[in-house]
């Protein structure tokens, strides 16, 4: 019976043949496996998958697998430091990664939306828990406390366990049940991002209590201290400094997921600079989750690339270590199962209350209350993280954290089904009606879903008028400008773009704080630097930056036939990506329109296209700002003998109802108008003569190099008297070409 003497790893590696790496590996492999099949299982059914990987470690742990088979337990999950050691570093670093992750999912636009509501619930909802859980520690018998731990200090982290919300699981829930939009869906989520933020500071400062072993005033003061110091610097210089890393890294490297590696970079940076102060390293790396999720140039792309390795790998190897770490065999004793019992009471009552009591003060429903009530009662991922350090760091015995866990996986599989039933016995009232459908239209938009705009605009009044409109559209959206000199008919100064751009801006927000729209935030305008003249090459490199769409102002950029000289081809043909030109017709005047209330209409063709819906958005964005009245034409042409019941008429009154709801979203008031006996060209040019201030049309990007837009366009560029803005799809790529050949019958 020698063996039973060996270390645990080198019996596994003796009786395997496999090494500790393979081991390690090994242990890898059974995490990932179980934790994701019971998670998939479990998500069948309404419940968080992340349950399903903390379940699976639990089942591989002393739980089940080392109370059934004890050979298997030891050989895999060996007891050894040093193999221990592989294992936990992924854990700990996953700790870190899940931290930055929720931070990114923390939408801080969303608690200053919802307004005093959230802060009430989440006051209440963190202060009656934590008085419950502390007290509850003043009165657990002292085998749960950890050796050489202080009871007061174990109350710190146990109420604090007790009063924190998962904001992973309580987000997915309120999405499924489809109110992440509705008013009370954002108080819940709102409340549980708050209530997890005070939490992690809370958490923080009190592992610097316990790594000190004593309370010690100078000490907690300066930990105090530093903590604002460092939430303050974060949230003003510290937030334009990470915007700008990411931007530089962004437009800079040319390497492979080069921006996902300066976002670690910062958030390791953070956590150092957390731990130095003396708390823990989850607080910098949340606050780095929160700035990186804020930052404008982070495109969807990066952030699912960043989000897929860390739910692939990271969480299911830290909840399945937690797992490992949680003995369910203790509950055996009638007297631990009992004081479990207790604490999930503690737990569930306390948070309830807490919420419930906070949605009262301020002024919401009994209905609402109990909503938001059973919404914050979900432990989930966040209760385990706080448990763990508490483990790691001696503040918590091995039987306490059994217990938590236990009441973390308890109260989360429980919060879904009452969360249903609590929202389905809510009605939805008229205006978060119209608010959902104002949302849902976004959804679809284009200029709504704009993340970055590159303009390219000379120095005369089309570039002025290109980059003023650029402001208004991309208001809040990173802005690079590339400067094209000698092309306009006069010579204001080069910074003239940069200020229009910054007028339309700010009109923009101006805009939004009448209505009850999201303020628009500042975003960085960047004027790029390059040899005169500016070069194709100039355009392309920019462009591989990652762009939505490129706004062109160039004074010369017609030909006397309606046609586009090849310097506007060659700009346009340096980006795939969709085109909005500015263009002043031969026939127009020297002057570009100064859009309001009282100036002409902006004339908006539309037929029912994706296109022309895009001009249609377009028109609207820029109406909303400067209040300059809309007039839609539908122009699409029918036959002569077409009786008015057919599915043509149909197709007009569908695609008119849409614009409509288009306009109701941004607040404009339109005018309609159907000509579908004569050619769109016709019907357009003979609407533009009458009081028409500005032309915005959805155009079809034809495959090829030269920028051809059709015969309707080309017309209209030749007959009509004001100036004319065309928004494009994206250019087809050449691999797509013949296919659409062949869809349109001309291959």
């Amino acid at each position: 019976m020698a063996f039973i003497w060996m270390p645990a790893a080198a019996y596994a590696a003796e009786k395997t043949g496999m090494s500790s790496e393979g081991i390690f590996v090994l242990e890898i492999i059974l995490l990932l496996l179980v934790g994701r099949g019971i998670g998939e299982l479990l998500e069948r059914i309404g419940q968080p998958a992340v349950m399903g990987q903390l379940i699976g470690g639990i089942l591989l742990g002393p739980s089940l697998l080392g109370w059934l088979w004890p050979a298997a337990e030891r050989l895999v999950f060996a007891g050894d430091a040093a193999q221990k050691s592989m294992i936990n570093a992924i854990a700990q670093l996953g700790v870190l990664m899940l931290l930055l992750l929720t931070g990114m999912e923390t939408d801080l636009r969303l608690v200053r939306r919802v307004g005093r509501a959230c802060f009430s619930i989440s006051a209440a909802g963190v202060a009656v828990p934590f008085a419950m859980g502390f007290g509850a520690a003043q009165f657990m018998p002292a085998s749960l406390l950890a050796e050489g731990s202080e009871r007061l200090v174990a109350g710190l982290f146990l109420g604090t366990a007790l009063s924190i919300s998962s904001v992973k699981i309580v987000a997915m829930v309120v999405r499924e049940m489809n109110f992440m939009r509705r008013d009370l869906g954002q108080v819940i989520v709102s409340s549980a991002i708050i209530e997890d933020t005070i939490g992690w500071i809370i958490i923080a400062i009190t592992i610097g209590i316990a790594t000190k072993g004593r309370i010690e005033i100078g000490s907690l003061v300066f930990t105090i201290l530093g903590v604002g110091a460092f939430m303050a610097f974060s949230f003003t210089l510290g937030r334009r400094i990470v915007f700008d890393a990411i931007r530089w890294t962004n437009d800079t490297f040319r390497s492979e997921y080069a921006v996902v590696t300066v976002i670690l970079a910062i958030m390791g940076a953070m956590a150092l600079i957390t731990d130095l102060i003396g708390v823990h390293t989850v607080l910098g790396a949340f606050v780095a989750g929160i700035l990186v999720g804020e930052s404008p140039i982070l495109s969807r792309h990066i952030e699912g690339q960043l989000r897929g390795v860390i739910t692939a790998l990271f969480m299911p190897v830290f909840f399945g270590v937690a797992g490992l770490s949680a003995d369910l065999t203790v509950l055996v004793d009638l007297q631990l199962a009992m004081l479990t019992v207790v604490l999930v009471a503690i737990a569930s009552i306390g948070k309830f209350a807490g919420a419930f009591i906070g949605a009262e003060l301020s002024g919401m429903s009994r209905r609402e209350g109990i909503a938001v009530g059973c919404g914050m009662n979900a432990r989930g991922s966040t209760e385990v993280i706080v448990a763990s350090i508490g483990l790691s760091i001696g503040v918590l015995s091995h039987n306490l954290f059994t217990m938590i866990v236990t009441m973390a996986v308890i109260t989360t599989l429980a919060m879904p089904p009452t969360l249903r039933w609590a929202l389905g016995r809510l009605t939805l009232g008229e205006t978060e009606k119209k608010r959902l459908e104002r949302e849902e239209i976004d959804q679809r938009g284009f200029v709504a879903g704009l993340e970055r705009l590159l303009v390219v605009v000379d120095e005369g009044v089309v570039g002025r008028f290109a980059a003023y409109l650029a402001g208004v559209v991309g208001a809040g959206k990173p802005t690079t400008v590339l400067h094209s000199s000698g092309e306009g008919e006069a010579e204001p100064g080069e910074s003239s773009h940069i200020e229009e751009i910054e007028k339309g801006a700010e009109e923009s927000r101006e805009a939004a704080k009448k209505t009850d729209e999201t303020p628009v935030r500042e975003a960085p305008v960047t004027r790029r630097r390059h040899d005169a003249p500016l070069s194709t090459e100039a355009v392309a490199k920019e462009a591989r930056k990652g762009y939505g769409m490129l706004l062109i102002g160039l004074g010369r950029s017609l030909t006397a036939k309606g046609g586009f000289t090849r310097r506007l081809d060659e700009i346009a043909g340096a980006f795939d990506g969709p085109l909005c030109l500015v263009l002043k017709p031969v026939g127009a005047g020297r002057q570009m329109p100064k859009l309001g209330p009282e100036s002409g209409r902006i004339l908006v063709p539309v037929n029912g296209t994706s296109v022309a819906r895009r001009g249609a958005e377009l028109a609207l964005a820029i109406a909303a700002v400067t209040g300059a009245p809309v007039k839609m034409l539908y122009v699409a042409r029918v036959g002569r003998d077409e009786p008015r019941d057919t599915v043509s008429h149909r197709r007009r009154e569908a695609v008119l109802k849409d614009i409509v709801a288009l306009a109701d979203r941004y607040g404009v008031e339109i005018e309609t108008a159907i000509r579908s006996r004569a050619a769109a060209a016709d019907a357009i040019a003979r609407q533009a003569g009458r009081q028409v201030a500005l032309i915005v049309m959805g155009v079809a990007r034809r495959p090829g190099d030269e920028l051809i837009f059709g015969e309707t366009t080309s017309s209209v560029l030749q007959r009509c008297p004001c100036p004319v803005v065309l928004i494009s799809d994206a250019r087809l790529r050449r691999d797509d070409e013949g296919r659409e050949a062949l869809r349109s019958g001309t291959g």
